[in-house]
């Protein structure tokens, strides 16, 4: 079974391959309608027949996949200091060199299929070298441009978004409100004031982005999405039947600690400071929707935010890290990587009724 981070990883590298191939039928239904309309033929344009066409989808689906994949391994982490227009720029120069390498292979397999004669022959290679020097060739160099442009902006805006906000807001998903139950964990940095004091304003920053960015792996790894950023606060949320599977939601707060661990002497060495969270959690039922004028966005309304903040505000006084509502607990299956202990019933500041909260500790320290 393919892990939460593969799947989103896949998903991704889906987005671009789908985003090529609509593309390329669009360009296809220009290009041939201009040529019919004009009543003009060009030898170095390939006739479209349904083997070409068929070739020519599976090609540049896999070639937009080939890209996605290049941008979440390769390019993203090469280009990932740069500004918007450079990155822009920079990797357009790098796929047009790579996408002409590539059309030397494509062009004669599909002149091939379309005239029938062996791909070696020399008629196959002459028409390629009249492909290069035609009108043709430079509409290509276009439609690449614009495919790669395209997919280089959506997925700049899924980075910023999220991948799952723009999908949903591509479907549509939540154009209507709808009813959902979720799990969300808030967490909290500790001494983030005292430290931001000591580090001044840009330090601080750069701080709270390696902080953010340690992170990132344990949320994805078990299927959690980041619904906001607050300060040096982080709102992360599942649906509910991804956030009980195997304890995923639990899994996240520990694995996001262990993350930290890892990295605290790079903290220590450039910030002089090791960041540490507490956090918590807590579901419930909540309305999903569009909402926003001048922005829009994809918001989470109901009483579980407000009762997860709370709760997560509790752990000082409980003298704990996590602090996770009874009524999740009876969700989960807990077994031995965990350690509960009942604090039993609480009154949340700003809540009228109690809550029965729990503590959790991780079993593998």
């Amino acid at each position: 079974m393919l892990s939460h981070k593969t799947k989103r990883k896949f998903s991704k590298i889906l987005s671009f391959g789908i985003i090529w191939t609509l593309l390329g039928w669009l360009f296809m239904f220009i290009e041939q309608t201009a040529i019919i309309g004009a009543g003009v033929t060009q030898k170095e344009a390939i006739s479209v027949n349904f083997q070409v066409f068929l070739f020519a989808t599976v090609a540049v689906f896999l070639v937009g996949c080939f890209v996605g994949y290049l941008e979440l391994t390769f390019l993203n982490k090469l280009f990932i200091k740069k500004p918007f227009y450079k990155k822009v720029l920079f990797k357009l120069v790098f796929y047009l060199i790579l996408f002409s390498a590539i059309m030397m292979v494509l062009y004669p397999i599909a002149s091939s299929i379309e005239l029938r004669i062996p791909l070696f022959s020399g008629e196959i290679w002459q028409r390629y070298l009249d492909f290069l020097a035609s009108t043709v060739h430079l509409s290509t160099l276009v439609q690449l441009s614009a495919s790669l442009f395209f997919s280089l902006i959506y997925a700049e805006i899924s980075d910023n978004l999220g991948h799952g906000v723009l999908r949903n807001f591509i479907i549509g998903k939540y154009h209507r409100p709808k009813e959902e139950h979720r799990i969300f964990l808030f967490t909290d940095m500790k001494d983030s004031t005292a430290i931001a004091e000591q580090l001044g304003t840009k330090m601080y920053f750069l701080f709270l982005r390696e902080y953010y960015k340690s992170l990132e792996d344990a949320i994805i790894q078990f299927g959690g999405d980041v619904y906001q950023y607050i300060g040096d606060e982080i709102v992360i949320t599942w649906k509910l039947n991804i956030g009980i599977q195997n304890n995923n939601c639990l899994h996240t707060f520990f694995e996001m600690k262990n993350a930290l661990q890892h990295k605290a002497d790079f903290f220590l060495k450039t910030y002089g400071f090791a960041p540490k969270f507490k956090g918590g959690m807590h579901f419930g039922e909540v309305t999903t929707g569009e909402i926003g004028a001048l922005k829009k966005e994809i918001v989470f309304s109901g009483d579980v935010l407000n009762t997860s903040a709370r709760i997560q505000s509790a752990c000082n006084a409980f003298k704990t890290d996590f602090l996770v509502s009874d009524s999740l607990i009876k969700k989960l299956h807990i077994d031995e990587n965990f350690v509960v202990s009942e604090i039993g019933e609480v009154t949340l500041r700003g809540k009228d009724a109690s809550l029965s909260l729990v503590k959790v500790d991780s079993n593998n320290k």
